[in-house]
């Protein structure tokens, strides 16, 4: 195995090379063949209930990050296990010396929220919506619902533990050229709402704590980015398709599994947005193959990786050249400052793994993860912008005994971290001798990622002692199977039928709007394709450029069409009137007319103007194009046609 190159941004690109990275844009389905790429989804669903999942407490209440009142503090510490163990995710919690606090409010929380309580009955308005989804998505209905713990230790669940029961196992959807199979549906409770986590002090908001959520979880099925979004708009469809879940910002969310061939499942938390899942997927299995080309550097430079060590000294600052801006500030923060040196690492710091992210940055976020020092937390030998100066590295190579192979960290932060902040570099050097290490990454719209905490083991799921099964009734299930929305595949079926077109879908279908097409199809006789573009271009387009309006909902499109029915309008004139129609949903449907200034007319008083105007376009002639002269004297017309006479027809008589 060729040793990288000494140069930081050509080696960059050299290791970029070496793995065969292509932009998203660009890659094919041979490209993630050869890279084995492999993913599944776990996606998230509050519901709309009146109440939260295992107390009285409302749902979907929520309060301002400053609006509290009681702040209730704790520190989490590791437990052994019944088998003797330490679970992995706590020991690294436990690390960080975190000091949780939680922001909790009278109107939203309740003593079970803060593991003063035990819980109430299962709320079964939610347990209903459950089964509802489960059987929609073809799972099998479970005979008793059993509630179990599944662990939480980053705190975001003052319990240590999230209370959840499967509802429905094995089931499928349908994509368009693929089926996914599913695992399993649960229903449980949400975490609480971060608000900083800064240091070593992370705060929650206990507004959404409890609320009730659906997860619905799919085998590893999907073989590109493209069908991983394909598969969690479907399942956002298809819950949404119900009625019966929340919306809005944070209502769904997605954690996307991730891996390559020879790599391991790494868990990319909290999607909030499917647009973004792929590059997130892409990125991530590429970096994964980025990080077993490391793994193949170190272990032909390395004979016994098993033994490998780094070395570390303290040192003053005033032990390097101080002029250089970067080694002066480190002189002034008062921080202890130490420097690492990286047996056989030249070149690894500076390797691909991420667009504009290298191996160096692993190190960092952990630092910024585990031992709590905020960024920036080190310096290395193979940043692009070199801000030390080659003397002072060669005075750090000198201390540290380096050998050519050798790479350097300057690192430094408060006395009380270093000691962690030391581990964790070493841990993650180490890590890299065996490859992908298991753990949960966080998300940013760029399509990049980072170290958010170890991954949880398999055995954190245990048996909730404070809670008795609940037993389902067959017959009660069969009634609800009757009852069941139009799933998904199906009304993309009928829009494809309709002859709507695929760039309205996802408009239509997120935000549940196929019952109010049906409804202006079956009562007002108007095509599914006009009603589609209406409210996925130009509705879509007011709600982006003006944002939600109070009193504004999509029924109001069907009065709307209601009315220029029984005025015997042509609907064309709905596109106009919508805009104020959107900004002021309290007017009536005539001042709307007059607001937009229309006058009416008959098609005799309109086409009588179309012999002067022709004569008149002879005489300037605009354009030699084919067609010039029609659309130039629609344009003259227009205006006084809207909503007189069809546009088409009268096109056809120009």
């Amino acid at each position: 195995m060729k040793r990288p190159t000494l140069d930081p941004l050509l080696n960059y690109e050299e290791t970029r090379q070496a793995i065969g990275y292509v932009p998203r844009k660009e890659a094919t389905q041979k490209d993630y063949e050869r890279i084995g790429f492999m993913s599944g989804l776990e996606v998230h669903q509050q519901l709309k209930t009146k109440e939260k999942l295992f107390c009285h407490c409302p749902a979907g209440i929520f309060q301002k990050p400053d609006e509290f009142d009681a702040e209730v503090i704790r520190h989490m510490r590791p437990t052994l296990s019944e088998l003797g163990e330490y679970d992995g995710t706590a020991l690294m919690e436990f690390k960080t010396r975190k000091e949780i606090v939680y922001r909790i409010s009278n109107k939203t929380a309740c003593t079970y929220d803060i593991d003063d309580t035990p819980p109430f009955p299962l709320n079964r308005e939610a347990l209903d919506i459950a089964i509802e989804i489960s059987l929609m998505s073809k799972l099998m209905i479970v005979g008793e619902v059993h509630i179990t713990r599944k662990q939480y230790l980053d705190g975001s669940i003052p319990t240590g533990f999230q209370r959840t029961a499967i509802i429905g196992v094995e089931g499928e959807i349908q994509l368009r050229n693929k089926k996914i199979r599913l695992i399993q549906l649960s229903l449980e409770e949400d975490s609480c709402r971060e608000v900083s986590d800064i240091g070593h002090q992370r705060i929650y908001r206990t507004d959404r704590l409890g609320m009730p959520l659906i997860e619905t979880v799919t085998y590893p099925d999907f073989k590109n980015p493209d069908e991983v979004k394909e598969g969690a708009d479907y399942i956002r469809f298809l819950n949404r398709s119900t009625e019966k879940v929340a919306t809005g910002i944070g209502s769904t969310r997605a954690d996307v599994n991730v891996s390559c061939k020879g790599g391991t499942r790494v868990e990319i938390k909290g999607v909030a947005h499917n647009r973004w899942m792929p590059e997130l997927t892409h990125n991530e299995a590429f970096r994964q193959f980025a990080l077993l080309h490391i793994r193949e550097i170190l272990n032909v430079g390395v004979q016994k990786p098993g033994s490998w060590k780094m070395n570390s000294i303290k040192i003053s600052a005033e032990d390097l050249v101080t002029e250089v801006p970067m080694v002066s500030k480190m002189a002034s923060n008062g921080y202890p400052v130490y420097i690492i040196n990286l047996p056989q690492f030249q070149g690894i710091l500076s390797h691909f793994l991420q667009p504009e992210k290298t191996f160096a940055d692993e190190l960092t976020n952990r630092l910024k993860v585990i031992a709590c020092i905020e960024k920036p937390n080190m310096l290395h030998s193979e940043m692009f912008e070199d801000s030390v100066g080659e003397e002072n590295w060669q005075k750090i190579r000198n201390m540290l005994d380096a050998g050519e192979e050798d790479a350097q960290v300057i690192l430094w932060g408060p006395e009380a971290d270093i000691p962690t902040a030391l581990e964790t570099v070493e841990e993650r050097c180490q890590m890299a001798f065996s490859g992908v290490p298991n753990e949960t990454r966080k998300s940013f719209e760029d399509g990049t990622t980072i170290f958010e905490r170890v991954l949880p083991g398999a055995d954190r799921m245990y048996p909730d002692t404070d809670t008795a099964p609940i037993p389902l009734v067959d017959a009660v299930i069969d009634e609800m199977a009757k009852r069941l929305p139009v799933v998904t595949f199906d009304r993309i079926t009928q829009l494809l039928s309709w002859n709507v077109p695929e760039d309205t879908f996802t408009y239509i279908l997120k935000n549940n709007l196929m019952p109010l097409i049906e409804k202006v199809m079956d009562n007002l006789g108007i095509p599914a394709k006009f009603t589609a573009n209406l409210l996925a271009h130009k509705l879509n387009h007011m709600e982006r450029q003006l944002g939600p309006v109070p009193g504004f909902a999509a029924d109001k499109v069907y009065e709307l069409l209601a009315f220029l029915k029984s005025k015997k309008m042509d609907f064309a004139i709905a596109k106009k009137m919508l805009w104020v129609v959107y900004r002021h949903p309290e007017m009536d449907f005539e001042s709307v007319l007059t607001e937009v200034n229309f006058k009416e007319a008959s098609l005799e008083e309109i086409t009588k103007m179309i012999p002067s105007l022709v004569k008149e376009y002879q005489e300037i002639k605009t354009s030699a194009k084919d067609g010039a002269g029609v659309s130039w004297i629609m344009g003259q017309l227009r205006k006084s046609a809207l909503g007189n006479v069809s546009l088409k027809e009268l096109r056809e008589l120009i």
